[in-house]
């Protein structure tokens, strides 16, 4: 499965504003490593991350099993607000 529509997808069922939400894969440095940027409004920020960081762990968490199925790269996952 394609890591950034999976991430998108998780995002947009969190938040309210499903518009305002996009996802992209960054280029990385590292070999075994891939980036995704989730960009979301500024209302919705502290619904992504939640209380001590716990969605967005779990969303991270999700993502990342999803990777190690397919090719097992490690997923690093910002989140930043319009």
């Amino acid at each position: 499965m394609d890591l950034v529509l999976l991430t998108e997808t998780i995002v947009k069922m969190v938040v309210k504003d499903t518009e305002a939400v996009s996802a992209k894969e960054y280029e990385s440095t590292e070999e075994n490593l891939i980036h995704l940027e989730v960009m979301v409004a500024q209302d919705d920020l502290g619904r992504v991350i939640g209380k001590d960081g716990k969605t967005i762990k779990a969303i991270r968490n999700i993502v990342q099993a999803s990777s190690s199925l397919n090719g097992g790269k490690k997923v690093k996952i910002d989140v930043d607000a319009y």
